[in-house]
């Protein structure tokens, strides 16, 4: 079906349009899933995915040196200059050996240690170790994927984010009925092998175009430049789950693993719709702003993004809220008191995601103090507004946290990113 001219002439509205179907697709498998996975391991089950979910988003940014911006910014700007883009590989390769290697042997001496601070007790050490050994596919399908984003290759995106997720859904169904939440647990551990399997299958010919892998070679001429994205990557990734973490074990202390689940499934409905804008960052925000130079354009391209992704997912956001009721009735029936907590996890969604489009001009212009910072107060305040409010509200104090964390965020985010241009005014004015 061919898309309306004022889609079509408007790249945003293109790929947003796209992501849509796919999202769609997502999004209608999803309810099913986490509808069978609260009714066969329940609250304290969705606790433990939570956990494991929080463990695996770690390593895709251990595992890869977490250089996956670096390498989208890197593609996007050298795509046309091959010599520029050895040298990237090159030193991606690097990342991904240290990376990889150091990850899998503390998964696998460490399991039980890792097990115990996940679950509290030592039964899953041996998916711990089983996460060891699929390490170099988590690192090889992150390094490609920042390939496909860097390259802008929406479309091909798209498909192998479908295709990989409805794969993976079909083995997540499957272990789920026969082994239930060790079967959902193992699932999720293999699922970085079918991602990085289809990701080869459809892009394969362009990796091969851009990726020399004949003269890989074991050097680092880029290091200098991509540690600064490992290091974003680190606070922005591995920090955040971390205190993702011990907030869930803080509400299963302070309240129970019950509660703790229901927070997890409430923060699973908000990254159904938040995936949606993830891509779009990847994809279009960040190869933009990467080419932008003066703050008139900045302005005007944040102005058109805002018009553009702020009243879908405002529309959106609220046809969630009025049917919150239904959709819990619909995917966690069981789930005493979760409509109380949409309203906070909405409003913080909706500001989060204006602060995130800014947020990437952080990364496009590698400001790296600008970032570390942004994120450090980030995951500061909500780690402190959650451990005030949890003891006063419950579990509604956590999400009502997410509100107050990206309020503020928002403001310092918004002065800085203006801050940077002006400061680039001064110093041409200057020259």
């Amino acid at each position: 079906m061919k898309l309306p001219k004022f889609i079509r002439e408007n790249l945003l509205l293109k790929m947003t349009s796209l992501n849509a179907g796919v999202i769609g697709v997502r999004l209608f498998i999803s309810l099913f899933i986490q509808r069978l996975v609260a009714e066969m391991v329940g609250e304290v089950g969705i606790a433990k995915i939570g956990q494991l979910r929080n463990l695996m988003q770690i390593l895709t940014s251990v595992t890869s040196g977490g250089i996956f911006n670096g390498i989208v910014k890197y593609v996007s700007e050298h795509k046309e200059d091959k010599k520029q883009l050895q040298k990237l590989f090159s030193t991606a390769f690097v990342f991904i050996v240290i990376g990889s290697f150091v990850s899998s042997i503390i998964l696998f001496f460490g399991a039980n240690y890792i097990s115990t601070y996940l679950f509290e007790n030592t039964s899953y050490s041996y998916l711990i170790k089983l996460v060891a050994v699929i390490v170099p596919f988590i690192s090889l399908q992150r390094v490609f994927n920042g390939v496909v984003n860097g390259l802008s290759q929406y479309k091909k995106f798209a498909k192998i984010d479908l295709y990989s997720y409805l794969l993976s859904a079909v083995l997540l169904v499957y272990f789920l009925i026969n082994y239930n939440i060790e079967g959902a647990l193992l699932a999720i551990i293999v699922t970085p092998v079918i991602q990085l399997t289809v990701l080869i299958f459809i892009f394969y010919k362009v990796l091969i175009e851009y990726i020399q892998f004949s003269k890989l070679s074991f050097k680092t001429p880029l290091l200098k430049a991509l540690l600064a994205f490992s290091l974003m990557s680190f606070v922005s990734t591995v920090l955040l789950n971390l205190v993702e973490i011990n907030i869930r074990t803080m509400i299963t202390n302070n309240s129970s693993e019950i509660d703790a689940g229901t927070w997890t499934a409430m923060t699973n409905i908000s990254k159904n719709y938040m995936v949606f804008s993830i891509s779009i960052f990847s994809l279009y925000v960040l190869p933009k702003f990467a080419s932008i130079f003066s703050e008139r354009d900045f302005k005007k391209e944040l102005i058109s993004i805002y018009k553009t992704l702020l009243p879908i997912f405002g529309i959106g956001m609220i046809v969630v809220y009025l049917l919150r009721k239904y959709v819990v009735l619909l995917i966690y029936p069981d789930f005493i008191g979760m409509d109380l907590l949409f309203k906070w996890q909405l409003m913080g969604d909706f500001i989060r995601l204006a602060s995130l489009v800014l947020m990437h001009q952080f990364l496009a212009k590698k400001l790296v103090r600008n970032f570390i910072f942004t994120e450090l107060l980030s995951l500061i305040l909500f780690y402190v507004f959650a451990n005030y409010l949890i003891s006063i509200y419950g579990v509604e104090g956590v999400v009502m946290a997410h509100l107050f964390r990206y309020i503020i965020y928002f403001v310092v985010v918004f002065f800085l990113v203006f801050r940077y241009f002006h400061k680039q005014k001064k110093i041409e004015n200057i020259d």
